[in-house]
């Protein structure tokens, strides 16, 4: 009897927290989520200029919090990616230029409609949802080339067919002044490849025209450089399904040492590698004020709980203060990674590996230098015992809990922020979700698997299919690299004052919901998390000498985002960004539940 085989479950976890007996977690470097965004950047041109950009030209820009990848090697494989496209480029557009005087500019009629194709989906847009407008220029745009290449070639055709064979030519000199022709019985005995239907009638007048400026073995260059055009992009097809079957393969991608990505030399890209890898892992969190949790995902139920702290007359009060609650919340919620008892060393829930950190966030704002943010450890912990009690707009302390699942492609965050003040509670939980890779990138290896088991007619067509916009794709994507090479030169932005992370490659690549499943997995996951987190201060208020009675019972997230708690007994709260706190009686159960976003 044979069993399902059921896949390995990477994580990263810090060593400490691991489990006796388990596998050693997988890091960043080597995750799922980083090897489907390296490939990504070798599918989609869009996402790798988005790469490059963020990470590369804009190196005053500090990188987002990478959970569960390593942005530096996506960026390494996105450079990587572009020179390989930038030569492939240069080598089509070659072909064009070299065959244009050689085939007597008949090749020339073959650039406009070739613009045209490569035009269409820029004009378009990528997505759904896109305006009509846009759908219908892009479809004019891309017929019309497809038409005007179908019609341009048919005459290169006719002219390497017909035109330098004087025997053939009879057709072309009965033709006279008024369009006209005196017989078609020699035309058609000629054996030219127009004389047997009534499309070759209307075309042979053009053709004609042609063959008195242009000779046969013009034409036929022409033709020869398409052929050469579909070799190139047969090549490069080969070349991207070779990287996906070697370096970004699931056996080889973890041995990063030997990545052909990562071997290349240059002061600027060693310098930005080594900085990305300082600062995307790190627990202090230099923001950008207009997203301060960019790389964590969209938000999902925010809310913000205000409790009147109301001595218990019963008990002895104890000093209470920021770090003791949260030292309460932390042992709660690392009993979230024990098996039940019967269930022995089988579980592979993703909780049993459940992260939990502090982190600092503090504002870019009075830095002279990338350089100069204070990622060393002996910094981080003096801010850390700072911000813990500060309670301050600006610098902010969190206990990150951090769940991997599907293989570090979803990714659930929870922060936590507590601070009291004025006999008041003030209790903040931000859960983050960071969804899947899309479906594009996931299917790399499938489509490059795909190319690499098609029979030899098929690869010929997969490649014949690219020539007609071969020239305006290679057009457009020189004009990009030289771009982004000028801005380069003349950007100056490694001397630009340094700035928080305006996006995360990361949330670039992912869908915009999950499957059911990962759904499910996000509702339990924060639940859990912030059932515990609730337990956590109530039990801290509890042990300093305050009411409580069931201060937190159960937390729901209710479907349509409201936060909903029951049987609060002998406290006042609020919920949500427009709620108030109001002092009820000793005997007050009930609570009032506000809607956040989600």
């Amino acid at each position: 009897m044979s069993t399902a085989h059921v896949p390995q479950q990477p994580h990263h976890l810090p060593d400490a927290t691991q489990a006796p007996g388990e596998p050693p977690p997988t890091p960043p470097h080597s995750s799922e989520a980083t090897r489907l965004l390296c490939a990504g950047a070798y599918l989609h041109p869009g996402y790798r200029d988005r790469v490059i950009e963020e990470l590369y030209v804009n190196e005053h820009r500090l990188v987002a919090p990478s959970l569960g990848f390593d942005a530096a090697r996506v960026l390494a494989h996105a450079l990587r990616a572009r020179r390989q496209e930038l030569l492939w480029a240069a080598a089509i557009l070659g072909l064009w230029v070299v065959g244009m005087p050689l085939s007597g500019w008949l090749l020339v009629g073959l650039v406009w409609p070739s613009l045209l194709l490569a035009l269409a989906p820029w004009i378009r847009g990528r997505g759904a949802g896109q305006p009509l407008y846009r759908v219908f220029a892009a479809f004019l745009a891309r017929w019309w080339g497809r038409v005007m290449f179908a019609f341009w070639l048919f005459l290169v055709v006719g002219v390497a067919f017909g035109a330098g064979d004087d025997d053939s030519g009879s057709a072309y000199d009965s033709y006279d002044s008024y369009g006209s022709y005196g017989s078609y019985d020699s035309y058609g005995s000629s054996g030219d490849v127009f004389g047997s239907s009534d499309a070759g009638d209307a075309l042979a007048p053009f053709a004609g025209l042609f063959a008195e400026v242009v000779e046969a073995w013009q034409a036929w260059f022409a033709l020869a450089v398409l052929v050469l055009v579909a070799l190139c992009e047969a090549a490069r097809r080969g070349q991207f399904a070779r990287v996906l079957a070697a370096e970004l393969s699931p056996r080889q991608f973890p041995d990063v040492a030997n990545d052909p990505a990562e071997q290349v030399e240059g002061l600027r890209f060693r310098r930005l590698m080594g900085l990305i890898r300082r600062e995307q892992h790190a627990p202090l969190i230099m923001y950008n004020e207009a997203g301060p949790f960019c790389g964590a995902g969209a938000p999902y139920d925010t809310w913000v709980l205000a409790v009147e702290l109301r001595p218990d007359e019963d008990k002895k009060q104890q000093p209470l203060n920021n770090r003791a609650i949260l030292d309460r919340i932390r042992p709660m919620l690392e009993q979230l990674r024990i098996p039940a008892a019967y269930a022995g060393t089988a579980v592979r829930d993703r909780l049993r590996r459940l992260e939990i950190d502090e982190c600092v966030f503090l504002p870019v704002e009075g830095l002279t230098g990338r350089e100069q943010a204070p990622y060393d450890p002996e910094q981080f912990e003096q801010h850390r015992l700072r911000a813990v009690e500060e309670g301050g707009e600006k610098r902010r302390h969190f206990l990150r809990v951090r769940v991997g699942g599907w293989e570090e492609e979803l990714v659930v965050t929870v922060y936590v922020r507590i601070h009291t003040q004025g006999r008041m509670l003030m209790l903040e939980v931000a859960p983050h979700v960071l969804t899947p890779v899309v479906a594009e990138f996931k299917d790399a290896d499938r489509t490059a698997h795909k190319f690499r088991t098609s029979n030899l007619f098929g690869k010929a067509v997969a490649a014949v299919v690219l020539v007609p916009g071969s020239a305006g794709r290679a057009l457009v994507t020189l004009g990009r690299g030289a771009v982004h090479a000028w801005r380069l030169l003349i950007g100056g932005q490694a001397s630009a004052l340094p700035e928080g992370p305006a996006l995360s490659v990361r949330e670039l690549a992912s869908v915009n919901t999950g499957s059911t499943f990962q759904e499910m997995d996000v509702a339990r996951y924060l639940r859990s998390v912030q059932d515990r987190i609730g337990r956590g201060v109530r039990l801290a208020l509890s042990e300093a000498g305050y009411e409580t009675g069931e201060f937190v019972q159960k937390i729901v997230n209710i479907s349509n985002g409201a936060v909903h708690i029951d049987r609060v007994e002998g406290s006042t709260f609020a919920i949500g960004e427009h709620a108030s706190a109001t002092s009820g009686g000793p005997g007050s159960q009930k609570g009032t539940a506000s809607h956040g976003k989600r």
